[in-house]
């Protein structure tokens, strides 16, 4: 599904930027454009005390995957969503942010994790200290979101959507289940 193309119908002010993000709830998938201040890094914006009780998109396209026949699209000038209905975020590809780690931090891995989001699946990895486990690592965390990296979404029960490859997601640990994989 396409973002409109042309012209915006919206103004954006001073200092900010426009990014076209993917926003997965537990039965919609939402493509838009979000306004954010210039300094914040979008890709984690959702982990920041900067984050709004609503996500308010332009040019918002929706798929709707709880009437049990084809997702069909719908589109909106202005969407608001609420932010607690967010399962996973990212940055509509190609566009992306640089990574939020150090490669050359000590003592981290890479795991290996499969989360299901509603319908979705997101096949990544988690950044851990070598000495934990999955388990550990979500019982000890403590934000809302947690960063997936190199991930590919799917969506099992819709396959001719294809495959999303994005470098950084986020989902939202309370509403996703986790599963380590092997690879």
């Amino acid at each position: 599904m396409a973002l409109p193309q042309g012209e915006h119908t919206y103004v954006v002010a001073a200092e900010e930027k426009i990014t076209s993000v993917m926003v997965y709830t537990r039965d919609m998938l939402v493509l838009g454009d979000v306004a954010n201040k210039e300094a914040v890094r979008v890709s984690t914006w959702l982990r920041t005390a900067s984050v709004p009780k609503y996500i308010y998109f332009h040019d918002a396209n929706i798929l709707s995957f709880n009437s049990g026949s084809q997702p069909k699209p719908q589109q909106f000038k202005d969407l608001h969503l609420p932010t607690a209905q967010v399962v996973a975020f990212h940055i509509k590809p190609p566009a992306h942010d640089p990574l939020d780690y150090d490669p050359q931090e000590p003592n981290r891995k890479m795991e290996a994790i499969i989360a299901l989001a509603g319908p979705f699946r997101f096949e990544g990895y988690v950044r851990m200290s070598q000495q934990t486990s999955l388990e550990k690592f979500l019982e000890v965390a403590k934000e809302d979101f947690v960063s997936l990296y190199d991930v590919e979404i799917k969506m099992p029960s819709v396959p001719n959507i294809g495959v999303i490859h994005v470098p950084f997601a986020l989902v939202r640990t309370d509403q996703v289940s986790f599963s380590p994989r092997m690879g």
